[in-house]
């Protein structure tokens, strides 16, 4: 694909070469990210970061990943700070807000509302999350973290192991890594949730039309005997109707230290796009894996802001800049 001035919406606009292209920029990003190196690259640009579902990690990493390049972030959070509360229609609010930012990251819990919102844009748009839809940033960093998790143990993507736990119908990151995956060869995709909760079938076909081998099963211990990753997700209490519903399917699959030793791999990398759920009646990730090497939620997090450093540089048609515009940093770094 062509990355300058384009819109990133869903993981179907990429081809794989586009994605070595991303993670080929992201690894260069790595001294910036880590504050050993300070760009300006983006100096003037302003990045317009529009969430309007809760958001921590992704809001702050777009926020971080631009500043990082040495642009500038303003900031819409919920919809009673905008003028949407008032009426106002998403093709208006493009219009206007497209006008005062160079790129926009927009959060909306309506499936395909953030294309609805490009549309009108008279700058790039990423896709932060629409709904129960995409998060093709989210799906790039998945990909990205297992690429160097995999690395390190001397494999490559082709070939690859996953199972994927949880809240599989609602959950966005896994609809977007799914259709990412459908792009390696050889890949191996095990689906373990409630029936009720299952993988959509549109996704189901579209791996198997891939070549991808899927097995869907509603058994945890035989769904992560056999993987290189075990990518677990929350019960998606903001989809469902009430809580009262989200309840019936919260602490299903619960993977801790011993269920962890008695029926995973020794090497198998635990991934999760949190936040993960730690009340005492989900607790899908147990803080008794906070010690295990093989927990990669943090290194996953970290990864999201190389990624998105390497989105904007590509869609800003600043990647084979970056250097040029940097410098030692002047204070203590401890990392």
């Amino acid at each position: 694909m062509e990355f300058t001035g384009a819109h990133i919406l869903s993981i179907k606009q990429f081809e794989r070469a586009d994605i070595e292209r991303i993670f080929q920029v992201a690894d260069s990003m790595e001294p910036y990210a880590l504050r050993r190196r300070v760009t300006r690259v983006l100096e003037g640009a302003i990045l317009g970061n529009m969430f309007f579902e809760p958001s921590t990690r992704t809001r702050v990493s777009f926020g971080s990943a631009f500043n990082l390049l040495g642009g500038e972030v303003r900031e819409t959070t919920g919809f009673q700070s905008s003028a949407i509360a008032k009426g106002e229609s998403l093709y208006d609010t493009a219009r206007v807000l497209s006008g005062y930012s160079d790129v926009i990251c927009m959060r909306h819990p309506e499936s395909g509302s953030v294309a609805e919102f490009a549309e009108a844009s008279r700058v790039p748009v990423i896709n932060g999350g629409d709904g129960a839809n995409e998060h093709p940033s989210q799906a790039l960093l998945d990909l990205y973290t297992i690429r160097k998790e995999l690395a390190d143990r001397g494999r490559s993507i082709d070939g690859l192991r996953i199972a994927m736990i949880g809240d599989l119908k609602h959950g966005r990151t896994v609809h977007s890594l799914c259709k990412l995956l459908c792009l390696y060869q050889n890949v191996h995709v095990t689906l373990v949730s409630p029936v009720e909760l299952a993988m959509p079938e549109a996704v189901l076909e579209s791996m198997r039309e891939a070549g991808i081998d899927v097995v869907i099963s509603q058994d945890l211990a035989n769904g992560i005997g056999a993987v290189d990753i075990a990518y677990a997700t929350r019960i998606q209490e903001e989809r469902f109707a009430s809580k009262e519903e989200a309840n019936q399917y919260r602490g299903q699959f619960r993977l801790n230290q011993a269920i962890y030793t008695q029926y995973c791999e020794p090497n198998t990398v635990i991934m999760h796009p949190l936040p993960r759920d730690s009340r005492e009646d989900a607790n899908e990730l147990d803080n008794d894996l906070n010690l295990n090497p093989n927990l990669a939620i943090f290194r996953q997090a970290d990864n999201g802001v190389l990624v998105r450093m390497a989105l904007f540089a590509l869609i800003l048609n600043v990647a084979d800049q970056v250097d040029k515009y940097s410098r030692e940093v002047t204070w203590y770094n401890g990392r």
